[in-house]
């Protein structure tokens, strides 16, 4: 009865295991070890759950943030799972009532934070239990290079030499080839079997563009298919991630600010209501997402440029965990790369450090000024080959025009060569149109032959012209000033040798995808009352136990009660995401529902 696929089944409520959970779950059932990459909402959770489910003894997993652990261990509850964690937010005697539950068999999994678990007093307790497996998760944060280390991860390979015997998991959706070998090193797991999934999202559409009024094309993304959605919108400062939010708050819009700077407990209540509330829009740096386990947030949008494509993977993943339609929009401008240029100049890090930012950084940049599906680009970057355009990017939706931009491109060449190869885009675009202002007149960059020859275009035409030649190689940023010079790759196209075709500037804001205006997409019109009411059945039984409504089931769950229409508890079963524990809580209130809704033809 504790067989993996029984577990499947009956606690989790699902038929057939995705690709490779099965044999990621048998290598740990042999007692083996396993390193996993799996992309966000792609199932890495029961890779461990089942089996420390069944196996003897308790699942310790290893968890960077107290919400996250919150959040499972929430849900593992409601689907009948022993499940515990031992972290700051709980009081002395809490603690004591978990650790007499685990030295006396009573959990089937326990999470903790990494600098809990390496306290001699843990580690202590730990030895007295039998233990099913170590399961570390987001198992990114031990690589030097990552945007989300974690000094505290380095010291995790003392479970290999403490617990020889018990099976390790380690698990991340974000990590490139120098950064999966530096978690196989740094944890011991180098002779650990290697799970790589691929790290396609079909489900979200990837649109990027320039920025143009970045509030009016955030506001127009809004009104065309997201009214009502969860979504997330990042900002690089925490200044612009207050007046953001304070300014969609003003459109009408539950929106909530969520940085670091923010005292604890206003983090704690903005990201509680945005897990159980809905239709609620945290505006946020970086510092908001690893602990977020929502699975039906429908956007995510990009207000700065993030400073990797790692990093965007990463953050453009809380979105559609189950599975859903869903959209990820970045907005960026040269001014984006000049701020990200200087952070990374005036960092601490060693040049070697730096030259490795300055390369993650232009990459980034490459993804949006290219000419070609973004999704095949994006996968390339995680070593992966998508052998047909996706079909589902702004780029394949709507392929964008381009143009040859060898005359204006050696314009802009030669006037970065006459003002010194030491000034920034914003003056060089200035002396090419033509500008009298006080800076231009003060290097008598007026006098120029070059001043002027650039009128027709406006500085928004011009910034892309820059950008792009960024990225192709033909300009450089450097220095404390981001001042734009010259490369070797100039002089080809100087001499006439070569012609350069560039992307033009959309004229207006490409057509919004409505594809996911919601969950209804593939409801008949006639199965929309119940699909509501079947949704406020769930939101009052969430409310009543102050959880989530995902966690009692997911919108993908409640679709399928729509489709078949259950009138008995054996029919509900049947349903995917139905398991024992939750039919026996819920199964009863939303059969009521269904019985009440004559079944749609």
């Amino acid at each position: 009865m504790n067989s993996p696929q029984h577990i499947l089944e009956h606690v989790f409520g699902y038929t057939h295991f995705r690709d490779p959970q099965e044999a990621v779950i048998n290598t740990l059932m042999a007692s083996d070890d396993a390193l996993v990459l799996m992309p966000t909402g792609g199932g890495k959770s029961l890779c461990y759950q089942i089996p420390a489910l069944a196996r003897p003894g308790c699942g310790v997993v290893i968890s960077p943030l107290i919400a996250l652990m919150q959040d499972q261990v929430e849900a593992l509850q409601e689907a009948g799972i022993r499940a515990a964690y031992l972290n700051s937010s709980i009081s002395y005697d809490e603690a004591q009532a978990i650790e007499n539950q685990l030295l006396y068999g009573e959990l089937d999994l326990l999470y903790l934070a990494p600098e809990r678990l390496l306290q001699p007093r843990t580690l202590a307790l730990l030895q007295r239990v039998e233990l099913s497996l170590f399961a570390i998760d987001e198992a990114h944060c031990v690589s030097q290079w990552g945007h989300d280390f974690r000094a505290d991860y380095l010291q995790l390979s003392c479970l290999h030499e403490q617990f020889p015997r018990v099976p390790r998991i380690a698990l991340t959706a974000t990590a490139d080839k120098r950064t999966r070998a530096e978690i196989a090193l740094r944890l011991d797991l180098e002779s650990a079997r290697h799970f790589v999934s691929s790290f396609d999202r079909p489900n979200i559409q990837y649109r990027i563009e320039p920025k143009d009024n970045q509030r009016r094309q955030l506001l127009q993304f809004l009104k065309n298919g997201q009214e009502g959605q969860a979504g997330v919108v990042y900002c690089l400062s925490r200044a612009k991630v207050e007046s953001t939010a304070e300014w969609l708050s003003q459109q009408g819009y539950t929106a909530l600010p969520y940085h670091a700077g923010l005292p604890a407990e206003t983090r704690a209540e903005h990201q509680r209501r945005f897990l159980r509330e809905e239709g609620v829009i945290v505006v946020a740096t970086i510092a908001f997402g690893m602990g977020i386990d929502k699975p039906d947030v429908r956007f995510v949008v990009h207000l700065d440029l993030p400073k990797s494509v790692e990093a965007y993977y990463q953050e453009t993943g809380r979105a559609g965990r189950d599975g859903e339609t869903s959209i990820a929009l970045l907005l960026y401008g040269l001014e984006d790369v000049v701020k990200l240029g200087q952070m990374v100049e005036s960092s601490e890090g060693s040049e070697e450090h730096k030259r490795h930012e300055r390369t993650r950084l232009n990459a980034m940049l490459g993804l949006c000024e290219m000419t070609s599906c973004r999704r095949q680009a994006l996968l390339h970057y995680f070593a992966e080959t998508l052998e047909q355009p996706c079909g589902n990017c702004d780029i394949c939706l709507e392929p964008p025009a381009t143009w040859d931009g060898s005359e204006a491109a050696i314009k802009l060449i030669s006037c970065v060569y006459r003002t010194g190869q030491r000034f920034g885009a914003s003056h060089v675009i200035d002396v090419l149109r033509g500008s009298d202002n006080e800076k231009v007149r003060k290097f008598n960059h007026d006098k120029l032959t070059t001043h002027g020859i650039g009128k027709d275009f406006s500085g928004s035409e011009w910034k892309a012209v820059v950008r792009q030649l960024i990225v192709r190689g033909y300009l450089e940023v450097e220095g404390e000033f981001q001042g734009l010079k010259l490369t070797e790759n100039c002089r080809p196209l100087l001499r006439g040798e070569e012609k350069l075709q560039l992307r033009k500037l959309p004229k207006k804001a490409p057509r919004a995808q409505t594809r996911n205006t919601a969950v209804l997409e593939d409801l008949e019109p006639g199965e929309e009352p119940l699909w509501l009411a079947l949704r406020s059945c769930r939101k009052q039984l969430a409310e009543e136990r102050g959880v989530p409504p995902y966690v009692v089931f997911h919108d993908a769950t409640l679709r399928g009660m729509v489709k078949a229409h259950p009138q008995t508890h054996s029919e509900l079963l049947a349903v995917s995401g139905v398991g024992d524990s939750k039919l026996e809580r819920f199964g009863d209130a939303f059969l009521a529902v269904l019985r009440g809704f004559p079944k749609h033809d």
